[in-house]
């Protein structure tokens, strides 16, 4: 049983898991033939899935640039010590944020960012997070190419 969500999950669990992770729009009918199982029962299992917080939501993987973000970066901050809530919650409302991580070693925060080019992400770090209050220091680091970037958890 799993200690987070509380609900057991079985190899058949991890293969639907596994199928809606490829593809979200899969009907459960397919997903079913796959599995050898009924309908009826991989939708039992998708909603156990969800209402236990497992399945956390479906997305669709949209290409940055194909909606206008040229530029990419990693950006790592450190925040001054009692500004934590206050600043990561600022953060959160800035175009262009896309990820935002806490982190053990030189940054306490990485973030993940995209802009339509590199005059645009240097108005994102210099009139944007860099007038956060609660931040100390940052690196950004450009992302030239992404060679591998996995969908979800391995299950």
């Amino acid at each position: 049983m799993d200690t987070e969500t509380g609900v057991e999950i079985d190899e058949t669990d991890r293969e639907i898991l596994r199928l809606l992770q490829a593809d979200a729009r899969t009907p459960f009918s397919e997903i079913a033939r796959e599995i050898d199982m009924s309908s009826a029962t991989v939708h039992e299992r998708v909603s156990r899935l969800e209402e236990a917080g497992v399945i956390q939501g479906y997305h669709a993987d949209v290409d940055p640039s194909a909606v206008g973000y040229g530029v990419s970066a990693l950006v790592g901050l450190r925040v001054e010590q009692g500004h934590e809530d206050e600043s990561l919650s600022r953060l959160r409302d800035v175009d262009g944020v896309r990820e935002i991580h806490l982190t053990t070693g030189e940054w306490d925060v990485v973030m993940r960012v995209f802009a339509e080019n590199t005059d645009g992400l240097r108005d994102l770090m210099f009139e944007e997070i860099a007038d956060t209050e609660g931040f100390d220091r940052s690196q950004t680091m450009v992302v030239l190419g992404t060679d591998y970037e996995a969908v979800g958890v391995e299950i």
